[in-house]
């Protein structure tokens, strides 16, 4: 797996539209109508570009657009394809919504020997994306993940969840998850992600990363 990919797309001019989450780059643009959402979703499926990675989700007042379902998949040609993609939803009077644009990751931990990713895929109807995780085909699910944990070290969280936003929505929705009664666990890696648990114990991670990596704000 190479970085330069997302690396690139984040440091090249004229993506505002866009915001890199763990899965990739995403786009989510505002509409009037069910009908203008599939229309836009039209105008994209008809771009140069356009392949079978890319994602259409239609809704009655938005069109979300995935170019990937993973981060590691970004290459240089997604950004002109990006590029022509904010200018067909311009045209189209779309309104970009970088404040929508979310990703949730299930993250599931064990020691090396114990991770089961074929299990998960199997029980919840997943398509592998990489080795150590799995993707709803229908693009509707949250992806989950494999995380190996050190053998030396005791399992304490089996299971969390990662919320992945765009950089500057990260801040807003630790306030907001704060002010809902949550505490943070740790924060030694802020801004590019806080761990947060609530009441019971059970974790979640808000992540900037990697959306807000190498960028200012």
């Amino acid at each position: 797996m190479s970085e330069t990919g997302w690396r690139e797309f984040l440091a090249a001019e004229h993506l505002d539209d866009w915001v890199v989450l763990h899965g990739g780059a995403t786009a989510v643009f505002r509409v009037g109508s069910l009908p203008e959402s599939a229309e836009l979703a039209k105008a994209i499926a008809d771009l140069p570009g356009v392949s079978p990675e890319t994602l259409l989700t239609v809704a009655s007042d938005r069109l979300t657009v995935r170019l990937t379902r993973d981060l590691w998949e970004l290459e240089g040609r997604h950004i002109d394809f990006a590029r022509a993609i904010s200018e067909a939803a311009a045209s189209q009077g779309a309104i970009s919504d970088r404040a929508s644009a979310q990703e949730v990751q299930l993250a599931i931990a064990g020691k090396p020997e114990d991770l089961d990713v074929g299990f998960w895929r199997a029980v919840l109807g997943y398509t592998a994306m990489a080795d150590d995780n799995g993707v709803d085909p229908l693009g509707h699910g949250s992806t989950v993940w494999m995380q190996q944990l050190d053998p030396a070290k005791d399992l304490r969280h089996a299971m969390h969840v990662d919320v992945s936003v765009a950089r500057e929505e990260a801040e807003g929705r630790l306030a907001a998850a704060l002010a809902a009664g949550g505490t943070i666990v740790d924060d030694s890696e802020a801004p590019g992600w806080w761990t947060l648990s609530d009441r019971a114990g059970n974790r979640v991670c808000i992540a900037s990363w990697p959306d807000g990596a190498g960028r200012p704000g």
